[in-house]
């Protein structure tokens, strides 16, 4: 049997099993949203309903998966709403959080929908209504209906910021055919990386080249200057440092470094930054339990002398706690998780630390370890050890932030790569 057969009967096989399995998507998504975790208000969107019209003239569909991959989006949305102004510009998501970001900052001409799930009929009512001239997506989100839908369409389609993890890529190479054929209809794949880049064309991609990490281009995070300053003020000198996008196992973690470096530093603030700001409530119970005293940002608290730690379980605030402290530990990097960006803490003047996990963001890591621009921590106690030392010497703290800082600087070009790479595609729209 030929792999174009092989790869045709695969998409088929997937297009049926997603088509019987309808209902268990439907309750599947309304369970998620009665628990929160889906928009009430626009479930409808995820089986392709539109909430609005499409705006009339050419389209760009670019979609970011979640949270990192929809702000690394932004710095390119920008540069096409100033080069190509009549081009209209479409962006998707898949959680809550990353809608309300792109609510907040997506510039005007672009517009918020979410990303339809992979069903054959969510698909045809979404590209039915929106029409897109040209997609892009970023990093390696796959699904087949809708990018099956794509070239039957024969839209014009380009990856971004693309990157494949070995074990990605060994499970794609388990359905080669298939993948190659989903891979095969973008016009253009830019990688993060040159390991990336022979993973995709492994797997049967064409046109790839390596780009960089689009990560690299996006501005400073935001934060209310007025907001800064009364925090500052209520801080006063003590020293403090924050504990950013931490996941659950990790607060525990930083309590009990807190409650060791506190024998040292006395007057020690500790900021806390959940990366899902709905498990507050749960983190400052376990956090009071502890004999800690906290304030939490929710809650409308205040930081007053006592206070041991400061949770600030709100959403769109990091770039405030990366400005009030000079030292940043990286969450989702002391448990099994992947890590989150370390390049926020680096363009805002921070000395960056990460636990062993920071596999989602390895080449980044790679690249500020080999500038001497990163620490790394392996248990609580080492964190420890890593903090006090940074709160105790100003000179090693001040040559971490400069390194790291010339390190965001290093890589500054990614955006006109991209957007080089890409402007053929968009002459043939314009």
């Amino acid at each position: 049997m030929s792999v174009s057969i092989t790869a045709s009967l695969g998409l088929f096989a997937y297009r049926i099993a997603s088509y019987l399995g309808t209902p268990l998507v439907r309750r599947h998504l309304k369970k998620r949203a009665a628990a929160g975790k889906e928009d009430t208000d626009r479930l409808d969107e995820r089986f392709g309903h539109p909430s609005r019209p499409r705006p009339e003239g050419r389209l760009i569909w670019l979609h970011g998966a979640s949270v990192g991959e929809s702000l690394s989006l932004l710095p390119l949305i920008t540069w096409l709403r100033a080069s190509y102004p009549s081009i209209e510009i479409l962006v998707t998501t898949g959680t809550m959080t990353s809608a309300k970001l792109m609510a907040e900052r997506l510039p005007s001409g672009a517009v918020h929908h979410y990303l339809p799930v992979d069903l054959s009929s969510a698909v045809w009512r979404f590209l039915y209504h929106w029409r897109p001239d040209l997609v892009i997506w970023t990093e390696s989100e796959i699904w087949p209906n809708l990018l099956a839908a794509l070239a039957r369409r024969r839209i014009p389609r380009a990856l971004v910021n693309g990157r494949m993890s070995v074990d990605s890529h060994q499970k794609w190479t388990r359905m080669k055919p298939v993948i190659a054929k989903l891979l095969g209809g973008f016009d253009l794949c830019l990688m993060q990386t040159r390991e990336d880049a022979t993973r995709f064309s492994d797997l049967g991609a064409s046109n790839v080249s390596v780009a960089g990490n689009l990560k690299f281009a996006a501005a400073p995070l935001p934060a209310d200057a007025a907001d800064l300053a009364r925090i500052e003020s209520l801080c006063g000198d003590r020293p403090r440092w924050v504990a950013a996008s931490t996941h659950p196992g990790e607060e525990e973690i930083i309590a009990e470094v807190h409650v060791a470096l506190a024998k040292s530093h006395p007057d020690l603030l500790t900021i806390i930054v959940p990366r899902h700001p709905d498990r507050g409530p749960d983190i400052a119970a376990s956090l009071i339990s502890n004999g800690l005293k906290i304030a939490t940002r929710s809650a409308h608290q205040n930081i007053s002398s006592d206070t041991d730690i400061y949770l600030a379980d709100t959403l769109g605030e990091l770039g405030l706690w990366y400005r009030l402290c000079n030292i940043a530990f990286i969450g989702g990097s002391l448990v099994e998780h992947g890590g989150q960006n370390p390049l926020e803490a680096a363009r805002l003047g921070c000395a960056i630390i990460a636990g062993p996990y920071m596999d989602n963001f390895m080449a980044i890591v790679d690249g500020l370890d080999n500038d001497r621009a990163i620490l790394r921590a392996s248990d609580s106690a080492h964190l420890a050890e890593v903090v006090a030392n940074l709160l105790d010497d100003d000179v090693a703290r001040k040559a971490l932030i400069k390194a790291a800082l010339n390190y965001t600087a290093s890589e500054a070009e990614v955006l006109n790569r991209i957007t080089t790479a890409l402007t053929p595609l968009l002459k043939v729209m314009n």
